[in-house]
């Protein structure tokens, strides 16, 4: 059951090699653009997925949960056409569906970019200069492609066994070497590597079986396989169709165990603008990875840029900052999409960002103040944190904090959960190098404290009991004294250390 997986540009001389590669050791051979005909033929609209990776601004949290379908079908269809024999598969990164999977022989074959102008000139009929462009942007899409499918670069050297490249280098040539790379020993399965492919392809099928059910296709799922053995995770704001989930899992065969589980809360972001690329994103996702939390959205602002939208919004009004995507489209890639026409502060693209990570709650605007935003809340999602960006940027500094401080007052008093300002978010929740230097000294003043204290018993003992330079009032006032100050110590420096130690292995 091995399969050579083979990354291709296009007119790179990867489709030829690949096929007669598996002519010659008598492999199957699949394409990817037969797997994602298959895919359309499953109700998966690939070509949306695609438009998405071009017009980033179109991605929804609709399109997300379309994605991890897609990544499910792919993967499964890839282990079913393996499990019927040796299979060579040629592509863009057929090798990430299989993570782990050591029996994955993983070539990527590449060329020179003057061969593939010619070929892409002599088959599409294009002069030099339109045959260049057209490499140059199918390779832009294609790197957008698998960088928001994968998180990683589809030129990483790191993730292929073997680069072939063709530019001196015959077909037939290439082929033969390859022969004699699929048959080395590192790269047969063993009952570890089979493991490993079962249980991707047994999570794969269960979110296959999710997607396809109507009751459970518009969530989205994070999945696990170990020996058989499924588990499931799912937002918060999925948590109405959690009673669907057993039903549906369990006509999915060989799950010897299954569980599932709500993901553990949500985290509320509220600020007047977002930028993926800031700080305080990457810092809010990654306190949302550590508590498997989902992240919602609220946009606040005063008012002023309402004028200039489309339909005007008096104060109070909530209105929804993230643009619909049409609910009927083909397969095909789409050649017009409309774009947003409401400024929403980059809170589409905070969304977008938060769906291909798999932590995207939802979001909002509010025009208003600190009580439209509380109406706009919901109040059954169970928030464990709520996090107050930049707000009231149109206010002088002083005035900018004295509003910001009013409004965690506010808020900390009607939600049930910490309410914390951007600035205070990584000193309390993320494990720093100045929580290195805390931890150490802190660590170091108890560890004094202890071994004094262990070291010195007897003289502490008289102390305490007040026989100390032969008792009286003044001995017994200092003894309290000493304890008073004491207590407070050593549990301020002992729980320092404690919740250091909390926050470096993720249990705040």
């Amino acid at each position: 059951m091995q399969i050579i997986c083979i990354s291709r540009g296009p007119y790179s001389g990867g489709k030829e090699m690949a096929e007669r590669l598996a002519q010659k050791l008598d492999y199957a051979c699949l394409s990817r653009e037969e797997m994602v005909e298959a895919a359309i033929k499953d109700g998966i609209h690939v070509g949306k997925l695609e438009m998405a990776m071009l017009k980033p601004s179109i991605f929804s949290e609709r399109l997300a949960v379309e994605k991890e379908h897609y990544r499910a079908f792919s993967t499964a269809y890839l282990c079913d056409r393996a499990e019927e024999g040796r299979l060579v598969y040629h592509g863009r990164t057929g090798h990430l569906l299989l993570p782990g999977v050591s029996h994955v022989l993983r070539l990527r074959v590449v060329t020179s970019d003057e061969r593939r102008v010619r070929a892409a000139m002599s088959q599409l009929g294009l002069d030099h200069e339109k045959a260049v462009k057209y490499i140059e942007d199918v390779d832009e899409d294609w790197n957008r492609w698998v960088s928001s499918m994968y998180q990683t670069s589809w030129e990483d050297a790191g993730q292929y066994d073997l680069t072939v490249n063709l530019e001196q280098m015959s077909v037939d040539n290439a082929v033969a070497a390859l022969i004699g790379v699929a048959q080395l020993p590192d790269f047969q399965m063993t009952p570890a590597s089979k493991r490993t492919m079962h249980d991707l392809a047994l999570a794969a099928r269960t979110r296959l079986a999710l997607a396809r059910d109507e009751r459970t296709s518009g969530a989205g799922f994070k999945v696990w396989s170990q020996n058989g053995s499924v588990s499931l995770t799912y937002l918060p704001k999925d948590s109405s169709i959690s009673k669907w989930i057993p039903e549906v899992v369990s006509t999915v065969p060989d799950i010897k165990e299954f569980s599932a589980a709500m993901a553990s809360t949500n985290i509320l972001w509220i600020q007047e603008t977002f930028d993926a690329n800031s700080e305080a994103y990457r810092e809010v996702v990654k306190i949302a990875n550590k508590w498997n939390a989902a992240v919602e959205l609220v946009r606040l602002y005063q008012g002023e840029e309402a004028e200039e939208e489309e339909a005007p919004a008096e104060a109070g009004e909530v209105k929804s900052g993230v643009s619909e995507v049409p609910a009927e489209y083909n397969g095909g890639i789409e050649d017009d999409v409309d774009e947003p026409v409401c400024e929403d502060g980059g809170m589409t693209d905070a969304l977008r960002e938060l769906a291909g990570v798999g932590r995207s709650g939802g979001g909002h605007i509010v025009c208003g103040g600190a009580k439209d935003l509380m109406k706009s809340i919901s109040k059954s999602n169970p928030y464990t944190l709520v996090v107050i960006g930049d707000v009231f940027n149109d206010l002088g500094h002083e005035t900018k904090m004295r509003e910001t401080r009013e409004l965690q007052s506010y808020v900390t008093d009607r939600i049930k959960a910490p309410v914390v300002t951007s600035d205070e978010l990584k000193a309390q929740y993320l494990f720093g190098v100045r929580d290195v230097f805390k931890l150490v000294g802190y660590l170091i003043v108890v560890l004094i404290v202890y071994f004094l204290v262990f070291t010195h018993q007897e003289p502490i003992l008289k102390f305490v009991s007040g026989t100390w330079s032969g008792g009286g009032m003044m001995v017994k006032a200092a003894v309290s004294v000493a304890v008073f100050l004491f207590v407070p110590f050593i549990a301020y420096t002992y729980g320092n250390v404690a919740k250091s130690l909390m926050k470096l292995i993720n249990m705040e």
